[in-house]
């Protein structure tokens, strides 16, 4: 998180409203968000309150923000907290992108994960079976890492439910070579989270805007990091959302 202060540290002198600035203090909360978590939370929502104060037009930045935070919220162990405002994305991309973008798909994959980590199986189920996997297997197709991480979910939530039904668990065994596929994308799920362990859990890809705003703000990533909260089977994908 050195880098992180010695980015804030040079923009800290601009005006409120300079792009590169607010860029400066989400960087620094990302930095903070693994190994300091309680010091990361209050800037990264400052950092949000700054998007919507002055950039209140420029709905992808507010959805990054927001994003940061529930993945520090995870890492603080306030899973359910977590939870709302990741609901509270998917919902906005659904009604900007549609259901079947994969940056809606990806974002609907975090949902699925957290609604498993806090047993809400059946929510889950439905949520996986019945809104996502219909439109993931169309586009971005049902061979993409999305559609595999989807079953991948589903099947561990059908395993873990204590309630589940003989009838629930043989919706994974009509296609014997998707579970075959699946198996495959699980090895190489889990050689991807022992290259990373070192690091602390970095499954997630980048989530990042590309064009400045207001002519001056810079893009930044968003990684995940693990917590206390549950973990998930599969790894969980954020976006690039592209301007």
């Amino acid at each position: 998180h050195a880098l992180g202060w010695a980015c804030w540290k040079t923009y800290l002198g601009r005006p409120h409203t300079d792009g590169v600035r607010g860029a400066a203090m989400g960087i620094l909360g990302d930095s903070l968000r693994g190994s300091r978590p309680e010091e990361a939370l209050p800037v990264l929502e400052a950092n949000l309150a700054l998007n919507k104060r002055y950039w209140s037009n420029n709905e992808q930045e507010i959805l990054i923000a927001q994003s940061a935070i529930a993945s520090c919220l995870d890492v603080l162990g306030r899973c359910n907290d977590a939870l709302v405002l990741k609901r509270e994305v998917y919902a906005r991309l659904v009604a900007t992108l549609g259901v079947s973008h994969e940056h809606t798909i990806t974002i609907g994959n975090n949902v699925a994960s957290s609604l498993g980590q806090l047993e809400l199986y059946d929510e889950a189920r439905l949520f996986v079976r019945d809104q996502l996997l219909p439109v993931a297997q169309q586009s971005p197709g049902p061979n993409h890492e999305l559609t595999l991480t989807l079953l991948e979910i589903l099947a561990q939530t059908l395993r873990t439910n204590p309630e589940h039904t003989r009838d629930d668990l043989c919706v994974n065994q009509s296609r014997p070579a998707r579970r075959r596929q699946v198996s495959q994308h699980r090895r190489r799920s889990a050689r991807s989270r022992g290259h990373h362990a070192g690091r602390g859990s970095e499954a997630t890809a980048s989530l990042r805007s590309h064009a400045p705003k207001h002519g001056s703000r810079s893009g930044y990533a968003v990684k995940g990091a693990e917590g206390p909260c549950p973990p998930v089977a599969a790894p969980v994908l954020t976006m690039e959302i592209a301007r």
